[in-house]
């Protein structure tokens, strides 16, 4: 294999396909990248076993060729090589690096053992805008479950319905769900981990407009052009989430949502000190205390409001409530609340289609 390629063509494919490779695998020919060249073109993949990468790059291709290189070590050293053309050249199972002054000689390993990438059959193809699949993901995939007893429940269902298509998380104390419109007849629900909707949001550059979406009953992919993504997709029941948002509200509550994110920051600075996590609310017509103790101290925060109801004392686990507020990107909020036991529901004032769903804490006497 011989090939010409410039430093600075080559090393956005290594950091792309580097997202996949994990350092903690059995598995070694996993801890590298599957390098091929062939009619001017590098092939470059990394994958985990879950998560499989493969982009494309132009190159000038005097022999074609192919090997499995050492994740860390090859993109290392494109790196630190000077921006200039890359002369790479492999010899059995040694490839020979050369820029400028630099020379490198490192081992590969032969191919036959690496992973292919998994064949896409019988999916279901949806078109969605980059912004719409980067906001639903980033404001519903921290709203996932940490408890691998609860498989199912540790990544965001993707619920496609004629129409419609919904993105939903929980864990057991709260539900992020964000619902569109799409223009689809398809019907299909898929539960993609939580790592790789992380590693679509990074992949998603901003010059891209929209995203085609393919889901299978086993892996979800998304072709970008270039660059190619799939992920092994999660087996088990999603739990039936559609029956956990009530209309029943007796107090409405807006507020500016800077308003209630700073607050709620330095409340959680001392309720973060206590194992519970704490704060409460007395919410009034027109302001809401935020409160918080613990044994080096306690703080009070007041932040205007418009309540329709009555007054309303509760409270909650600090982290869950403030990473819900903040998940809201619109400049005013609305939280729905039915009593201090029930769930409380946040929403934006200005935009429909994302819901935030959290869990009170139930205090003393209640």
């Amino acid at each position: 294999m011989k090939v010409e390629i410039h430093k600075q063509d080559l090393i956005g494919p290594i950091n792309t396909v580097q997202k996949a490779i994990s350092g903690r695998t059995p598995l070694p020919i996993l801890e590298g990248i599957y390098f091929k060249a062939e009619n001017n073109q590098i092939t470059l993949m990394g994958t985990d076993g879950e998560i499989s990468i493969q982009t494309k790059v132009a190159a000038k291709v005097l022999e074609e060729g192919e090997i499995v290189l050492g994740s860390r070590l090859f993109g290392d050293i494109i790196r630190k090589l000077p921006s200039a053309t890359i002369y790479l050249t492999l010899t059995e199972h040694n490839l020979n690096i050369r820029c400028q002054q630099s020379e490198f000689n490192i081992m590969g390993q032969p191919t036959q053992e690496f992973p292919q990438m998994p064949e896409i059959v019988d999916s279901v193809k949806i078109q969605l805008s980059r912004e719409s699949l980067v906001d639903s993901l980033r404001s519903t995939s921290f709203a996932v479950s940490l408890d691998d007893l609860r498989m199912a429940l540790t990544g965001v269902l993707f619920d496609c319905k004629p129409g419609k298509m919904s993105f939903v998380a929980l864990d057991g104390y709260r539900m992020a769900l964000n619902e569109m419109e799409i223009q689809s007849d398809a019907e299909i629900q898929a539960i993609v981990p939580a790592r790789a909707c992380t590693e679509i949001v990074r992949l998603l550059d901003e010059s891209l407009d929209s995203i085609l979406i393919e889901l299978a009953s086993n892996y979800i992919k998304i072709d970008l052009g270039s660059t190619i993504f799939v992920s092994k997709l999660i087996n088990g029941e999603f739990f039936q989430y559609q029956g956990l948002v009530r209309n029943d509200h007796k107090i409405n509550v807006k507020l500016k949502r800077q308003d209630f994110v700073q607050g709620l920051e330095r409340a959680n600075l001392l309720a973060k000190e206590e194992r519970s996590n704490l704060v409460k609310l007395d919410i009034s017509a027109n302001e809401i205390l935020i409160e918080s103790h613990s044994d080096i101290g306690d703080v009070h925060e007041l932040i205007p409001c418009s309540t329709e109801g009555d007054g309303l004392k509760i409270a909650f686990n600090s982290k869950y409530l403030l990473e819900g507020v903040k998940a809201i990107q619109e400049e005013e909020i609305i939280c729905h609340f039915i009593d201090s036991v029930n769930p409380c529901i946040i929403e934006s004032s200005e935009k429909s289609g994302y819901i935030y769903l959290v869990l009170p804490v139930r205090l003393a006497g209640q």
